[in-house]
């Protein structure tokens, strides 16, 4: 099966040189490197405009059916007690007055990978979806060093712009995150500057700094309080359990009335085990049922160390602790599978796909984009290369890119 997308020639070495500067300096990439291995590609991908039309259709219809399945399954705990969620987040949300603004914004990422069945989706980044400086600042980077070509979008301009219109000019918006960790603070700080370049005010802090009033929080600084209009939360809500009580963060679970993203019920579809209640759900999910590959609790599995199924914890992220038979390293396959059968209720078994390598001037690679989705609409794409088909931490960042339209008389 012919791959939809072609790697250009890399860069010359004082080229992407500059580019690499820009990132880290302009962009906020203070990591480009895990360990050994640089993160940022030297060549982008190009895809082609029918392809891409294809995912953002997906996408769009994969947004759709979370939400409502979201909805539905807030309204049942009997459900959620599947989904191996903490007790005191199920409890919240078994509020009476649970509802979120109509003036939130909400953003999922759809990780999409080029299979020998076509395209297949690994999972949603409901929650906290990150990719931003890549698929944004990077990406516009490396798209003008290829006259020829253009970026998929800039899904950091477009989150900005959607707050904006759901709050106003002058807003205040608090970037709530774990102010602990670089690589959470460097998200933060670059899409602090596309907030404040289309007029919003922002504060960068932690949520345990938040003080509540009302069903609204101030944010508690070293002058005085300041109200806050809109709160971008880059804080998993598993997390927030953890938080001082004092922080008041179970209001983000109640009836609340300042504007967000995402709301914490976008928990119930980040958890890889949402499929296992889909049978009882009236909402019907056609496209995720064509894109995710079939899902089962390990208990329902005869053999895990069938090389058929790929083992996933509940809540992982960026690809830590997959076990997939023979790319896993075995000590940490072993471990994995010990786990999965100790504690079934933490993990899934997904059927394993085959991912369409991609021959470039690198060597093989396998490529996964991630579609962005704003308020239900395709806002642009993040672009990751693995050297095996596990996309985890050790992935490079690629620029997705799409061929420039020609201008009318060319």
């Amino acid at each position: 099966m012919k791959p939809p997308w072609q790697a250009e020639t890399p860069m010359e070495a004082t080229v992407f040189e500059e580019v690499r500067l820009q990132t880290i300096f302009d962009c906020c990439k203070w990591d480009p490197q895990v360990e050994d291995v640089a993160t940022l590609a030297n060549f982008p991908l190009v895809l082609n405009r029918e392809t891409w039309h294809e995912l953002t259709q997906l996408a769009e219809k994969l947004a759709a059916e979370t939400l409502a399945a979201e909805q539905e399954i807030l309204l049942q705990s009997h459900l959620q007690k599947h989904l191996n969620l903490s007790p005191a987040i199920q409890k919240l949300w078994q509020h009476p007055s649970i509802q979120t603004s109509p003036k939130g914004v909400r953003v999922i990422r759809f990780d999409f990978h080029f299979t020998t069945e076509g395209w297949r989706i690994s999972e949603a980044n409901s929650d906290v979806p990150s990719g931003y400086i890549e698929a944004s600042g990077f990406t516009n980077l490396v798209a003008q060093c290829y006259s020829q070509t253009t970026p998929l979008g800039n899904p950091a301009l477009a989150l900005a712009t959607a707050i904006r219109e759901s709050v106003g000019e002058g807003a205040h918006v608090a970037l709530a995150h774990a102010t602990a960790y670089t690589d959470d603070r460097q998200v933060m700080t670059y899409l602090a500057q596309h907030f404040q370049q289309v007029g919003l005010q922002t504060y960068l802090i932690s949520p345990a700094q938040l003080r509540w009033e009302g069903g609204c929080p101030l944010l508690l600084n070293h002058q005085s309080p300041t109200s806050i209009d809109f709160l971008y939360r880059f804080f998993p809500v598993e997390w927030l359990p953890n938080l001082p009580k004092a922080s008041g963060w179970q209001h983000l679970f109640g009836s609340v009335q300042i504007p967000q993203c995402n709301p914490t019920s976008a928990l119930i579809t980040q958890t890889k085990r949402f499929p296992l209640v889909w049978d009882a759900l009236k909402t019907q999910l056609p496209t995720w049922r064509s894109l995710l590959p079939e899902t089962r609790d390990p208990r329902q599995v005869h053999d895990l160390k069938d090389e058929a199924w790929v083992l996933k914890p509940t809540l992982g992220r960026i690809g830590e602790n997959i076990g997939i038979l023979g790319v896993t390293e075995k000590k940490d396959w072993l471990k994995i599978q010990q786990s999965a059968k100790q504690h079934p209720e933490k993990w899934v078994a997904q059927r394993r796909f085959e991912i369409i390598p991609l021959l470039t001037a690198e060597g093989y690679f396998y490529p996964c984009i991630g579609v962005y989705t704003i308020n239900g609409r395709a806002a642009g794409a993040y672009g990751r290369l693995g050297s095996r088909p596990l996309i985890d931490a050790t992935a490079q960042d690629v620029a997705i890119l799409t061929q420039a339209q020609k201008a009318v008389g060319e």
